[in-house]
């Protein structure tokens, strides 16, 4: 039996692939190679170029390969783009996905992981943000993926699927072995901009917003290392042929740091200051969304390994560093 990953030429997509395929699964990778590259992708795994609205590719790898269990990845992930261009993200990750999951259901597939997000929360009342929180997101992009979450629990009702929904919160860093790593020129997360302008690749970085009602004024995130993101998608895998029950639940630390200790963790591990210049705030952002994270923890026995936040700095930006050496 193999393993479906969508979306595994991406940042977080060709981090499972690897995941997957040093413990000896048999693992097929579907992307589009919008913005993933097929580099990034595990020369143990196999790699289709194609869409996942492309139902009828979609079934013909299920059946080719006899996959077991999907794990979705594939979407667009620009909160202030989802605001300026809702359409594409209700495409991308809401109809396209539904196409999918249609495409399992007909394939008799009994395993679903999906990979969801903080920003189902919104602006929460209080933080950290648990489960059972009220769902209020403020952007498309969160309410593309809350779409989602909702498709996959009225399908699961309805079939024999059952399926785990990982919210993540703010993913970073990098493979430990140096094998992948956000690669994308444009990204827009905090960290990896913030190494970008270390390295001299970006003139100048920005914080969007200094006014919100936190310490320091500026947004606060759980930040989670990506192999710790990866190691509870695992369990959730191990859980659902376990005959686990479907579950959703949140993927965090349980703490936060604000935008200027980010930076500030940047410059103390690459030992030299930057250009960081304050901007307007930008459209959908909350001003702080932790993690409420016992669930997985409790119910997977997820263990975090790398919860540093300047480990997790030093990987991204030794992965940025290794990325100027290859496109030299």
């Amino acid at each position: 039996m193999a393993v479906l990953v969508t979306g595994g030429a991406g940042y977080i997509g060709s981090h499972m692939v690897y995941a997957l395929t040093d413990r000896g699964e048999d693992v097929v990778v579907l992307d589009n190679l919008s913005t993933g590259f097929d580099w990034a992708v595990s020369p143990a795994a196999k790699l289709v170029v194609g869409d996942i609205g492309d139902a009828a590719l979609v079934k013909k790898i299920i059946r080719e390969h006899k996959v077991d269990a999907v794990i979705h990845f594939a979407g667009s992930i620009i909160v202030p783009e989802s605001v300026e261009n809702p359409l594409k993200y209700y495409h991308n990750n809401t109809c396209k996905s539904r196409n999918l999951i249609e495409a399992v259901v007909q394939e008799d597939v009994p395993h679903f992981i999906f990979s969801s997000t903080a920003a189902v929360y919104g602006i929460p009342e209080h933080n950290p943000a648990f489960e059972d929180s009220p769902l209020a997101p403020i952007n498309p992009y969160g309410r593309s993926k809350l779409m989602t979450e909702w498709t996959l629990a009225d399908v699961a009702a309805a079939h024999d699927l059952r399926y785990v929904a990982l919210r993540y919160f703010n993913v970073a860093g990098a493979d430990p072995q140096g094998r992948t790593g956000q690669s994308t020129p444009e990204a827009t997360h905090l960290i990896k901009v913030a190494c970008q302008t270390a390295l001299g690749l970006r003139e100048k970085m920005y914080i969007f917003g200094t006014d919100y009602d936190t310490p320091d004024g500026t947004c606060i995130r759980d930040y989670i290392h990506v192999t710790d993101l990866i190691a509870a998608h695992v369990d959730a895998l191990d859980h659902l042929r376990r005959g686990g029950e479907s579950e959703v639940m949140n993927c965090g630390y349980g703490r936060g740091f604000s935008v200027r200790e980010v930076i500030d963790t940047v410059r103390k591990v690459v030992g030299h200051d930057f250009p960081v210049e304050e901007a307007p705030r930008r459209p959908g952002d909350p001003p702080a969304l932790v993690a409420g994270a016992e669930k997985v923890r409790k119910l997977l026995g997820w263990q975090p390994q790398h919860d540093d936040l300047e480990e997790i700095v030093a990987s991204a930006y030794a992965w940025e560093r290794h990325l100027m050496e290859r496109n030299a």
